[in-house]
């Protein structure tokens, strides 16, 4: 096209616009060299770590070698990569376990997708990964709420008629298709000929009309039951008053507290702990006697026993003014009658005294060291003549 007969203006602008399209038409191109072919498999959910998907290689028409040389891996947006490619093998296996409800929650179908990447030349091949749902959940029931310590329960009118809409038992399935349909059942009641429970929808209905024979408390349970392969179920209990006021629902319902199962995992701890207790109790017994017969024993033996007794005489000064290696020293004095007539004592002098040393590197024997000999032990000495005159 000619731009003479145009304005300046808008030729500037059709060459423009000419040339983003060329780019544009040039990038698909290349882009369409690369996207090979597309894959789409199929798994359930929650399968094991290192399950097979699939087989890459065989299904994109590629060579395992050209697996290695082109630095085949996986590419995906994902926080967490569920798929692993085997290079070696050319198969694509799970990497982590795939929880439907955590993936997708209420959204169905559910899948997620990633792109294999070749290189020299660049390859790109979308794979999509489509999980199917488990019956990996039980129903959960929102409706009667269930209370450990408080009652709740339901009036009835003694007028009510056939078909009295008593309550309605509410219950959810995180499922999807038709493991989340659900179907109610009434399994046990104190009345059976009073109550029933519609299959699918859950209503609570009564099927004759009330008289006063009826007992006020009435307990239902009900089962809910989903529709999976194979199945899971929850039970609940409705408590349903027959009474026309209030202060006769509460009169009847005050013992409704106390009338709690049998908790045989309760007994069982409690006559556990006992037994317990009463070992510990026995064993602390047991040794505390042990100890007292292996101590009078011990005393017995040492009071029969025939070896000498070697006295222990512990230090009590340091000999700082002594001379020698010798570091303690045990000072006594000696005194004794000159007879048996008379009744003084005669007294050894001050550089008489005996002197018993402790080698503290012996083995318990001491030395006795007399540092002069007394005058005492001499007879006819001049001190004891003068003393007897």
């Amino acid at each position: 096209m000619a731009c003479g007969i145009f304005p300046f203006s808008l030729c500037v602008k059709w060459r423009t616009g000419c040339r983003q399209n060329w780019l544009l038409l040039v990038f698909f191109l290349y882009l369409n060299q690369m996207v090979g072919g597309h894959i789409r498999y199929t798994i359930p959910e929650e399968m094991k770590k290192g399950s097979l998907i699939g087989n890459v290689a065989q299904d994109l028409g590629l060579d395992l070698k050209r697996l290695r040389s082109g630095w085949a891996r996986i590419v995906t947006g994902e926080n967490i990569q569920y798929t692993e490619l085997k290079t070696d093998k050319g198969t694509l296996v799970v990497n982590e376990r795939i929880d439907r409800e955590q993936l997708c929650g209420d959204v169905t179908p559910c899948s997620f997708s990633f792109e294999v990447i070749l290189e020299n030349p660049m390859e790109l091949h979308p794979v999509k990964i489509v999980i199917q749902d488990q019956n990996d959940n039980p129903p959960q029931v929102l409706y009667p709420v269930q209370t450990g310590g408080s009652v709740v329960a339901e009036m009835v009118p003694r007028v009510a008629d056939v078909g009295y809409l008593v309550t309605k038992v509410v219950a959810v399935d995180v499922d999807s298709g038709q493991n989340a349909w659900l179907s109610y059942e009434l399994q046990k009641a104190t009345d059976r000929a009073l109550f029933e429970v519609g299959l699918q929808n859950g209503e609570i209905r009564t099927i004759r009309q009330v008289n006063d024979k009826d007992a006020v408390k009435q307990r239902l349970t009900v089962i809910v039951e989903d529709n999976g392969q194979p199945s899971r179920s929850a039970a609940v209990i409705v408590n349903v008053a027959v009474a026309d006021s209030f202060p006769e629902v509460l009169s009847e319902f005050t013992d409704f507290t106390h009338d709690k199962e049998y908790n045989d995992n309760l007994t069982f701890y409690l006559v556990l702990a006992l037994a317990v207790v009463s070992f510990l109790f026995i064993t602390c017994v047991v040794v505390i006697i042990s100890m007292k017969i292996y101590r009078w024993r011990q005393s017995r033996t040492l009071y029969h026993s025939n070896l000498p007794v070697i006295p222990y005489y512990p230090p009590r000064y340091s000999d700082t003014l002594g001379t020698g290696t010798l570091q303690h020293v045990y000072n006594y004095e000696v005194c004794r009658t000159t007879d048996s007539r008379k009744s003084d004592c005669k007294f050894g002098r001050a550089g008489s005294q005996n002197v018993l040393i402790m080698d503290p590197s012996s083995t318990g024997t001491m030395q006795r060291i007399q540092s002069e000999k007394s005058i005492l032990d001499e007879p006819d000495s001049p001190l004891e003549v003068s003393l007897l005159k």
